[in-house]
């Protein structure tokens, strides 16, 4: 009897081996396909707060641009010839606050004070960017009063 044939070579299955090959791929294409979620996760909530921030920096602009607003009624009323109009376009505005509509309404009443007469001016200035209902639209609303 010869050695080699008392201990066989280890017969190799070829069916096993591609089972295991088999394996490998399905591991490979399940590792795709969590990465690829993540990274489709990753760009949703980039975008997200990408928009989150542009729309809180264009919130910032629109009460800017109704402060400009409230400050030129306050200069229209508190003139030494009050000019308080009931509701004023102002022109358009330049740099960062370039496409806002401003619109200043005044209101006056006069109240008596001992002998003399005060008057109230209560002025509202509303700042609007872009269509309603569209994703830039944006609007703030300010309201001051004032004595004289």
């Amino acid at each position: 009897m010869r050695l080699d044939q008392e201990n066989p070579p280890l017969a190799v299955n070829p069916l096993r081996d591609r089972r295991e090959g088999g394996f490998a791929i399905v591991t490979a294409i399940f590792l795709l396909v969590v990465l690829g979620g993540l990274a489709a996760f990753m760009v949703t909530v980039s975008s997200a707060m990408h928009t989150s921030s542009a729309l809180d920096l264009q919130g910032a602009r629109a009460y800017q641009a109704a402060r400009a607003g409230i400050e030129w009624g306050a200069y229209q009323a508190l003139a030494p010839v009050p000019a308080c109009a009931a509701n004023t376009n102002l022109p358009a505005l330049a740099g960062s606050l370039a496409g806002f509509a401003i619109v200043v309404t005044c209101g006056q009443s006069a109240h008596a004070e001992g002998a003399a007469t005060v008057t109230v001016y209560q002025i509202t200035a509303t700042a609007t960017f872009g269509a309603v209902g569209g994703t830039d639209f944006m609007e703030r609303q300010l309201q001051a009063n004032y004595a004289r």
